[in-house]
């Protein structure tokens, strides 16, 4: 891989409807070309959350255009990071150069100031992701 290519990062929960989709939205927000971000599910839900199209449209992402998908149908790796985000044993073993567990709740059922609140935090933490790979937020 070369130094202008740009990093691989995969983000994987469990129904691939929240969490993962708002991490990978925020990836291609602050990582720009610098970064070819997906997500995938151990178990996927088949769509995106209401809340979650809601909650990113707010931050001026359209996630609507997205789809739940499991990480069978991620292309290969190895990827520059893989973070999984509490699916924990249904997680698969995915290589990457980096690893990381978010333990961030499953917003699914929470109301729309909660979940806005672990939307906020999932942005924070690929900022933080994203600095540790090199690419700071642009």
């Amino acid at each position: 891989m070369s130094r202008l290519d740009p990093q691989r990062i995969l983000f994987v929960c469990v129904e691939n409807s929240n969490r993962s989709q708002m991490a990978e939205a925020f990836a291609r927000i602050h990582g720009g070309p610098r970064v070819e971000a997906t997500s995938a599910g151990s178990r996927p839900s088949g769509i995106v959350n209401a809340k979650a199209v809601r909650a990113m449209r707010e931050k001026g992402y359209e996630l609507e255009t997205h789809r739940s998908k499991s990480t069978l149908d991620v292309g290969p790796g190895p990827f520059d990071a893989v973070v999984t985000m509490g699916c924990g044993d249904a997680c698969p073993n995915i290589a990457a150069r980096m690893r990381a567990d978010w333990s961030i709740p499953d917003p699914r059922d929470m109301d729309e100031v909660e979940f806005r609140t672990v939307r906020d935090r999932i942005e924070s933490e690929v900022v933080m992701l994203l600095e540790r790979l090199g690419l700071p937020s642009s």
